[in-house]
């Protein structure tokens, strides 16, 4: 039986003692909701789609190869078994899949041929990834946020790009005034996605090395318009981690200049989102797997807000890539790890499970 815990806390669970991990206990299976309620989805990051520099109009083949192997698997695990290690059940069809960022590589960068690049890039990223489901190579609905390498000053290709998907996305209904930022309903599970980072505070006047382009406005305008009932689910999208710029706020520190999200910034954040019921915050960024409880202070507290850093999923630098799946109902969340240490030619499940309970 499922360990029945407060909104608060956050339970992970491993087929191997996992050591110093809170809340650690033996996986057995993972609980499923009933089908009346269950919402899946896939959760990646970091796809750095990458043309070739001395020919821009071609994509890297280890770019090619990596994002290709990633489409096919999203493509092919609905109704796979998932193993007992992993929690066991079954991959139901996602509503869609949730991108971090960083769509492609060469978005932060100038130049002639970087423009170049940057045009293969997102047609490749384009012809994979389509908007409503089936009208690309991956089968489903695909919501996207923009990351560094998208257009870390809120401009560019890829911007443009995402704010004329959004125009098209089904069941959006809420999009900010930029166009950029935007959010919608599976079932009783509320979805907003914030773009690169989440801002800013207009307490702080200090200059931010991204720009949030008002996505704090759009995020408290969105939880008062749209989740009244604050035991609604809500899970958040942004590309930069905020387990490094949880410290301490000060508006008087000039390196909060150089950050990649002013920890001012990231203090309003969390005191824009503490009164409801927040079931997970999804990012990418760091290209590793980080999964812990935030209580607006510490990436390591026992108790908080569960929040999943995905690792790249199709990164060509790096043979090793994973992916989150997930499923979610107004009582629970449950998530899994799918890996692969060869590009895709092969993938398997992690041992573990991370599933939080709402009271």
């Amino acid at each position: 039986m499922p360990h029945r815990i407060s909104r608060r806390t956050f339970l992970t669970t491993s087929a191997a003692a996992l050591a110093g991990a809170p809340l650690c206990r033996a996986a057995g299976h993972a609980p499923a909701p009933t089908a009346e309620e269950a919402i899946a989805f896939f959760h990646i990051g970091d796809t750095h789609y990458r043309a070739d520099e001395n020919t821009p109009t071609k994509l890297l083949e280890d770019s090619a190869t990596t994002t290709r192997g990633l489409i096919d698997t999203l493509n092919r695990l609905p109704g796979e078994a998932i193993p007992d290690a992993a929690g066991g059940g079954q991959v139901a069809v996602p509503r869609g899949v949730i991108h971090a960022g960083d769509l492609i590589d060469s978005g932060d960068k100038n130049g002639d041929v970087h423009q170049t690049m940057q045009q293969t890039e997102w047609a490749a990223y384009a012809a994979d990834f389509g908007v409503v489901g089936g009208d690309a190579r991956l089968r489903y609905p695909v919501y996207e946020v923009h990351g560094n390498h998208d257009g870390p000053g809120g401009r560019g290709l890829v911007i443009d790009r995402i704010i004329e998907r959004n125009r098209r996305r089904t069941g959006i209904d809420h999009i900010s005034a930029n166009g950029l930022h935007y959010a919608w309903s599976w079932g009783a599970v509320r979805f907003i996605n914030l773009g690169i980072v989440v801002g800013s505070d207009p307490a702080v006047k200090q200059h931010r090395r991204y720009n949030p382009l008002d996505s704090l406005d759009f995020l408290v305008d969105d939880l008062r318009g749209h989740v009244a009932d604050k035991s609604t689910p809500v899970v958040i999208t942004h590309h930069i981690d905020v387990a490094r710029y949880c410290t301490a706020p000060d508006p008087a520190d000039a390196a909060n200049e150089n950050r990649e999200w002013n920890p001012c910034d990231v203090a309003a954040y969390f005191r824009a989102i503490e009164p409801y019921n927040i079931a997970a915050i999804l990012y990418g960024h760091t290209h590793a797997r980080n999964v812990f409880t935030w209580d607006g202070r510490s990436a390591k507290a026992a108790e908080g807000i569960g929040v999943f850093n995905v690792d790249n999923s199709s990164h060509f630098h790096s043979e090793t890539q994973s992916f989150f799946y997930f499923e979610i109902s107004p009582r629970q969340i449950v998530a899994r790890e799918y890996t692969t240490k060869d590009r895709w030619r092969s993938g398997f499940w992690t041992p573990q499970v991370w599933r939080k309970t709402f009271a």
